[in-house]
């Protein structure tokens, strides 16, 4: 059955012209998973991390940070949707603050370090199929940012996804498209080779990548960590965070206790039984930033070694073909994570990052916080944290961004002053609303609320 499956899968790839590395990937997945691999790691198997290098530890020394950026490149992963909050089209296009988008303040983040380090550092994007054109349209507004000989982006492949009972591509005749996926950020390794991206940053005498998620805008070009790692002359670097009592999800890097060999453990990657332990920060005192970079020269040869296939392990994704309709058919996802080239980079290193490198939006909660005024934009496009981020939990009717910008489209509350926002029912807020303490607002039924101009909002509710 999943022989049939696979020759289905991997001629309608041919039929879509995906490069024929990208197909021996898909290929090399499909035979995990048809075996049984699940991809998930037991907590027996792995000890945490302990004693690494850290961010606040580097010291300063202007010419090798100059002669780091003059040979790096910033990558952004700019394929997602951002389907959770309801878009359709790139979440690096949704406005963050003051109208600016995440790929204005992304442009603005890499100009503004050009000006201050005197390098070339080109911004590439890892797009999809789906958000490619709008981006480089959108990118278009700033005509300095290109850089001779360097292209503004390179394609992430796609793939079938699976039906679940049967292994065989899914065909969805309401909407063909969903009958593709991208196959996860690990593939920016075969992506940047089969797009010849990789052997153009090395012609231009680009050795170094810095790589984030463009939803990311903590991950700006840094300088110091950049001359960290070339000194290092480690192929591979990822950056940690040091959990807090919020942090109850995430990948992160384990050490695997057979061999010793740092490894990367998504969440799709712990067994249920086991995310409590694998959450707890006094257990795994770190969280993945997903901010990576890369020794270009060393990405080519261990790519060389292995035909050009990085050999990473599977993520089985469950879903169902149409992301909005749960009731769609359920598909599998052959996906990989980009930081799971830890467990095939001999002499890897991790690096403990500031929390300001790490500003995610991955629900409206992160969204009404950057936007708020516990955040203010330097104008280098930095987002500086005034105080402590308070914890914010919006139900569903914020959901959505449709609906989150219906709600709050007269501004985002002050919560300058408060350690945490919960939101329990329909509310839409009026402008200069202030939250203060741990500030709560429920309603006792689902009918429509307002919070009017000039309240505040404190543990008691409305004041």
């Amino acid at each position: 059955m999943s022989d049939h499956g696979l020759g289905l899968a991997t001629a309608r790839m041919r039929d879509a012209e995906v490069p024929d590395l990208a197909i021996a990937t898909f290929a090399r997945l499909y035979r995990q998973l048809e075996s049984g691999a699940t991809g998930l790691i037991r907590e027996a198997d792995v000890e945490p991390l302990r004693d690494i290098d850290r961010q606040a530890d580097l010291a300063s020394d202007p010419e090798a940070e100059a002669a780091a950026l003059a040979q790096t490149v910033v990558i952004k992963l700019n394929g997602g949707l951002g389907t959770s909050m309801g878009l359709e089209a790139a979440k690096s296009l949704l406005p963050v603050r003051d109208g600016a988008t995440f790929l204005d303040l992304i442009a603005r983040q890499v100009l503004a370090a050009r000006e201050q380090h005197g390098a070339r550092l080109p911004l590439v994007l890892m797009n999809s199929f789906r958000t490619r054109e709008d981006s480089l349209a959108a990118l278009a507004a700033y005509p300095d940012l290109a850089v001779d000989g360097v292209p503004a982006d390179f394609l992430q492949n796609r793939e079938p996804k699976l039906v679940a009972d049967t292994l065989e591509p899914v065909t969805w005749e309401k909407d063909p498209s969903l009958e593709w996926c991208p196959p996860g950020h690990g593939d920016i390794y075969t992506a940047l080779q089969t797009s010849g991206v990789l052997d153009t940053l090395l012609e231009q005498g680009l050795r170094y990548a810095t790589v984030s998620n463009a939803d990311n805008l903590g991950a700006v070009p840094d300088a110091a960590i950049a001359a960290w790692f070339a000194g290092s002359g480690a192929p591979y670097a990822a950056e940690l965070v040091a959990k807090s009592d919020a942090d109850v999800k995430g990948g992160q890097l384990v050490v695997r206790k057979a061999d010793g060999q740092i490894i990367q453990r998504e969440t799709a990657q712990t067994y249920p039984e086991e995310l409590e332990v694998a959450n707890d920060r006094h257990v795994h005192p770190y969280f993945h930033a997903n901010n990576l970079w890369f020794d270009l020269v060393q990405v080519k040869a261990l790519l060389a070694e292995h035909d050009g296939v990085m050999p990473l392990p599977l993520i089985r994704n469950l879903k169902t073909v149409d992301p909005s309709d749960k009731t769609s058919t359920k598909v599998v996802q052959l996906e990989t994570a980009m930081g799971a080239a830890v467990n095939v980079f001999p002499g890897a290193k991790v690096i403990e990052v500031e929390r300001a490198r790490f500003l995610p939006v991955k629900t409206t909660n992160d969204l009404l916080l950057l936007r708020s005024d516990a955040y203010e934009l330097t104008d280098a496009s930095h987002l500086v944290a005034r105080r402590p981020a308070p914890l914010i939990s919006l139900d569903d009717h914020y959901k959505l961004i449709a609906d989150f910008e219906a709600r709050l489209g007269d501004g985002v509350p002050s919560i300058l002053e408060a350690d945490s926002l919960t939101v329990r029912g329909d509310w839409t807020f009026e402008a200069g609303v202030r939250a203060v303490g741990d500030a709560v607002l429920a309603a006792d039924d689902d009918a429509p609320h307002t919070v009017p101009s000039g309240s505040t909002i404190t543990a008691d509710g409305l004041a």
